[in-house]
């Protein structure tokens, strides 16, 4: 259930996130939102657990701010799967992954 939760946020986020800045993200409708949401969603469950482990050495030196970095980098990940999703650069994907991070934690909690 807390993926469908995760899913609905994160594709409310893209739709409203592109709406108020179309130059920092490119959303080509609502179909490719949920795409993109699923496609977040299956990457966050396969390869960023895997990725946390290798990077607990920076992880610890930065203490704990290297993980926005992570979620950033799944962010770029899923534009390659969805070819309907373009970021301007790599600070609005930093942003927009901060966004939908404090929104997940907001509605659906930790697990």
């Amino acid at each position: 259930m807390n993926f469908v939760k995760r899913t609905i946020i994160t594709t409310a986020v893209f739709l409203i996130y592109a709406q108020l800045f179309p130059a920092q993200l490119y959303v080509a409708g609502f179909g490719v939102a949920v795409v993109g949401a699923l496609v977040l969603g299956v990457l966050n469950g396969l390869l960023r657990p895997i990725l946390v482990i290798l990077s607990i050495p920076i992880t610890i030196l930065t203490l704990g701010l290297f993980l926005i970095v992570l979620n950033g980098l799944m962010l770029s990940m899923m534009t390659w799967f969805v070819p309907g999703i373009v970021f301007s650069g790599f600070g609005a994907t930093m942003l927009l992954a901060v966004i939908i991070s404090v929104l997940n934690m907001m509605f659906v909690g930790k697990n």
